[in-house]
């Protein structure tokens, strides 16, 4: 009996608690809970369709929606972005808003809501492509473009540009402040938020800045692969700095990204086909290439950190790769001996006028194919052959009696002086080279003077003797777009290793004052330039050639080069 007094109050309290929670509840019954709006439109105490009538009734779509920012406003019509209200779906969501279907959760939002009312928005349809238009366009009409700094090299002095701060719109609050002001059915303008973009630099960064950059002025970094060479100068290494600290790995990882694309290849199988004493088809064996970005980023991120820190002015490396053999090896499908790359040259001739880029590709055809057997010598002028328009040479412009004239086959100069190189770089013993008289721009760019052999039949002559023991392949490419032109020589290495000295110029002489000669091709009043301005001067270098300690070849190569003076031709032809 105690303990039925003692349950008696406790119920009572229970009672006293429940039945208020169970009367409201009753009441609200297929009822949204009170306190309830959508959009501001209060649906307290409605069902679902006394209060899908009553949003209805009381909120329209908008006629326009403002966006407002750097004193200017952009309104855009709802139909542009396909602006719709779902009412049913709105209602839907007040209703269950207190009906999760967790009894304590739900006693605690309805009871929360006696209190703190909820506003629920609208459920809105847009077209997000359409809207993200707008918003670009707005984000370009309300941004300023921060100006980033830079670091350049000008005529070899550090250049800092501190950049200046720009402004640039919150595309993603903008977003949300357009759905919340939709959903709210809002009629008032809409903000656009903008921040502050500063990526300049303050006079002490600055400063930083240019005292490191100066200490890459002057330095380069050379980077190899095989026959090529990528030659990083200082302009270049300044666009890798990051003017706060650091480097730029995007601008690094593009440039290696670039030379891999260069560099790699797939394993090819050699081609050999032999016809009439000359191999009219060929194509090497080579390794397939992949480069190891990862380390050739470290080397190049290691080079420019030793630029910048020790006083060389050139560090070089080679590219990392991993190579994959072919099936077949060259010497697998001959019987000359004919297996591998033993030399190597190179030239080119931008600025050539289409006859000479002909006559260069003309004679270069002429000599690719060409095979010398162990123990000859070759002859350029006899191998070449005649050289006129009626075995298909143009006419380009030449030297002839001191005078720049058009003449036949001008430009095949270019082809017997790449193939001296090659001829040095495999260690061959030449028997005949003359140099130019003056110094030649096409021939100097991309190598020292002194590196040059004029031919012009029946002499002066090109020759080498193959001295190797197995037959010599040449193998040349021009290439008329990139006005470049690379010869090859395959056969058997025997182990001698060439030295080429770098060529040592004294004894300059300044260039005469410009030449001027009337040219009846040229329409009157025309001026065209055809050579350039070319000091005098005597250059040798030293061409060695080494088989393990014994000297097999040395010879010191000598040029004597007058002074020579631009030239240009005046036209005093008629004129159409």
């Amino acid at each position: 009996m105690r303990r039925v007094r003692l349950l008696l109050p406790t119920l009572a309290i229970l009672a006293s608690i429940l039945t208020p929670i169970f009367i409201f509840n009753l009441i609200y019954s297929g009822k949204i809970f009170p306190n309830t709006f959508i959009a501001g439109v209060d649906v307290s105490g409605k069902n679902v369709n006394e209060a899908e009538t009553t949003i209805t009734e009381n909120i329209k779509l908008q006629e326009k929606i403002t966006l407002s920012g750097q004193g200017q406003n952009l309104t855009i019509d709802p139909k542009d972005i396909d602006l719709a209200y779902d009412f049913p779906d709105s209602v839907n969501r007040a209703f269950n808003f207190t009906r999760t279907g967790n009894l304590p959760l739900d006693l605690f939002v309805r009871t929360d809501l006696l209190f703190h009312p909820k506003n629920i928005g609208l459920t809105t349809k847009i077209n997000d492509d359409k809207l993200g238009s707008i918003i670009s366009v707005v984000s370009g009409q309300n941004s300023i473009e921060p100006i980033f700094p830079t670091i350049k090299a000008v005529s070899g002095k550090v250049q800092v540009n501190k950049g200046a701060k720009g402004t640039e719109v919150d595309q993603k609050l903008l977003r949300a402040n357009i759905g919340e002001h939709l959903s709210m059915a809002k009629t008032d303008n809409i903000n656009v938020p903008v921040r502050t973009v500063d990526p300049s630099l303050n006079d002490d960064e600055a400063s930083a800045a240019q005292s490191r950059a100066e200490k890459y002025i002057g330095k380069s970094v050379q980077i190899k692969f095989e026959f090529s060479e990528y030659n990083l100068k200082d302009s270049e290494i300044l666009s890798f700095l990051n003017p706060k600290s650091g480097f730029n790995f995007d601008k690094i990882n593009a440039k290696v990204v670039k030379i891999a694309q260069d560099v790699e290849r797939d394993p090819q199988n050699p081609k050999f086909d032999f016809n009439g004493g000359r191999v009219t088809e060929f194509q090497p064996a080579l390794d397939g290439v992949k480069v190891q970005t990862e380390k050739f980023q470290e080397k190049l991120d290691q080079s420019l950190n030793l630029l910048e820190t020790e006083e060389d002015k050139l560090i070089s490396f080679e590219i990392p790769v991993i190579r994959t053999q072919p099936e077949v090896q060259t010497g697998s499908v001959n019987s000359l001996g004919i297996k591998e790359l033993i030399g190597r040259g190179t030239s080119t001739f931008f600025h050539s006028i289409p006859s000479r880029v002909h006559n260069v590709l003309t004679a270069t055809a002429r000599i690719n194919g060409s095979l010398i057997k162990p123990g000859d010598t070759f002859s350029f002028n006899d191998t070449l052959g005649d050289v006129s328009q009626f075995t298909g040479y143009q006419q380009a412009y030449i030297i002839s009696g001191g005078k720049t004239i058009l003449g036949d086959g001008g430009g095949v100069c270019q082809v017997s002086t790449t193939l001296f190189r090659s001829i040095l770089n495999a260690g061959l013993p030449i028997t005949e080279r003359q140099a130019h008289a003056y110094r030649v721009g096409y021939y100097e760019q991309n190598s020292p003077p002194g590196l040059d052999a004029t031919v012009y039949s029946p002499s002066p002559d090109l020759k080498f003797k193959n001295d190797t023991g197995n037959y010599i392949l040449i193998v040349a490419k021009a290439d008329a777009k990139r006005y470049s032109l690379v010869f090859e020589l395959y056969g058997t290495s025997d182990g001698r290793v060439s030295t080429v000295s770098k060529p040592v110029v004294t004894n300059i002489v300044p260039a005469p004052e410009d030449l001027y000669q009337d040219d009846p091709s040229l329409p009157a009043g025309t001026i065209k330039q055809v050579d350039f301005k070319a000091a005098g001067a005597h250059v040798t270098f030293n061409y060695s050639v080494n088989r393990g300690e014994e000297t097999i070849y040395k010879r010191t190569f000598i040029s004597n080069y007058r002074p020579w003076q631009a030239i240009y031709l005046r036209g005093t032809g008629p004129t159409n």
